[in-house]
């Protein structure tokens, strides 16, 4: 499924950009190769078309003012109120390389195993992974079947995943032992949420130190325009 989206060039920057919101547009820029990144805009509707579609897996055909790359969507910001689209970074790729990109983790077959006919609860550990893999083998999703979980001492990790053909973990020395899902009691479940929910309540009160570390210009203007 190719996925494809338009762009033209922006001028807008800082306080502009929220004019620019306003007429229904996306701003955005494209990060890649040895050129400066380019500021760009897409019209709203398209464009959260086409983040839904790809997410941060998939590649998009970028077309900027008729001129065609290639690339992959790094960073999606949304409005937490509108539930818009705000901001999108995009990193153009080459077709011949391998990238690094994040998947999600599709648990298969919910409803259906032994535990939850059981009465028991089959809870996701982990959403998203990081693959890498050339654009074209790209999966959408990991996908993982549940059909064995049938009392609460299984489990299922990260080496119960079938890898497509030319993918492979980004990290080289992934713990094939990390946990993608559990089967709980659903009195234990329970349990566990409420201790949770009274730690998070102790902890809110307490001080939070700030972090601080530099990024270069480029991400620095990305930031000034999401937060517009």
């Amino acid at each position: 499924m190719d996925i494809s989206l338009k762009l033209s060039e922006r001028t807008a920057r800082g306080k502009q950009v929220k004019k620019l919101r306003e007429e229904g547009m996306v701003p955005s820029v494209v990060y890649g190769g040895k050129a400066e990144p380019m500021h760009t805009q897409s019209p709203l509707v398209e464009t959260t078309k086409v983040v839904h579609k790809a997410g941060k897996h998939s590649p998009v055909h970028l077309v900027i003012d008729g001129k065609k790359k290639l690339a992959i969507i790094k960073n999606i910001d949304v409005d937490p109120m509108k539930h818009r689209v705000r901001h999108v970074a995009f990193h153009t790729i080459k077709q011949n390389e391998a990238i690094t990109a994040e998947v999600p983790i599709h648990l298969v077959g919910l409803g259906e195993s032994p535990a939850e006919k059981a009465g028991l609860i089959v809870l996701q550990a982990i959403e998203h992974i990081e693959i890498k893999a050339k654009p074209a083998d790209l999966p959408e999703a990991l996908e993982v079947p549940i059909e064995n979980l049938a009392t609460t001492e299984d489990k299922l990790t990260l080496g119960d995943i079938k890898l497509p053909q030319g993918v492979e973990f980004a990290d080289t020395e992934q713990d094939l032992e990390l946990v993608v899902a559990n089967v709980y009691e659903p009195s234990a479940l329970q349990a566990q949420n409420e201790a949770a929910a009274g730690e998070a309540e102790i902890e809110s009160g307490a001080d939070v130190p700030a972090e601080q570390g530099g990024e270069d210009e480029a991400k620095e203007k990305e930031s000034e325009e999401q937060s517009e």
